[in-house]
């Protein structure tokens, strides 16, 4: 135990120092034109906490996959996108929940070059750090998301 002398400030804890964590969230409607928006509005974001080009360039194309995906897929007439950044800005992770109740699995085969479809979890997978699904904690179904790592 270290004694301070009478009048100095405590030291801070690690918490107290450490920049905190940085979160957005927003809500769309379960059109295909929503994907736009959803592109507009990270972009903008990820613009405005100053998220290095190719970390932003990434989450746009992420977030534009996984709400397609979303909207073709869900059971409700809306879907919720949810960003956060760490506080040393290493981890951007990117959140889709819907109203779809099947899980989302990764893609088991490749879509053939006529397909119009079927390609957008196979980016996601080749893209993200990190991916999954689960179930959500902030609509009825479920959430897919993606995680980018970086070194500032």
């Amino acid at each position: 135990m270290t004694l301070l002398p009478p009048g100095a400030p405590a030291p801070s804890s690690a918490l107290e120092t450490t920049a905190p964590r940085r979160e957005y969230w927003f809500g769309l409607p379960a059109l295909r034109t929503s994907a736009r928006s959803a592109r507009d509005t990270v972009r903008d974001r990820l613009r405005a906490w100053k998220v290095p080009g190719d970390t932003c360039c990434d989450a746009v194309l992420l977030v534009s996959e996984l709400t397609t995906n979303a909207v073709l897929h869900t059971d409700s007439g809306h879907v919720v996108c949810g960003l956060t950044l760490t506080g040393d800005e290493r981890l951007l992770r990117i959140e889709l929940h819907d109203g779809g109740r099947v899980p989302v699995a990764a893609p088991g085969r490749h879509a053939d070059p006529g397909e119009e479809s079927g390609r957008g979890l196979f980016l996601v997978q080749q893209i993200a750090d990190r991916w999954g699904s689960a179930r959500s904690t902030r609509a009825e179904g479920k959430v897919v998301w993606a995680e980018l790592t970086s070194c500032p």
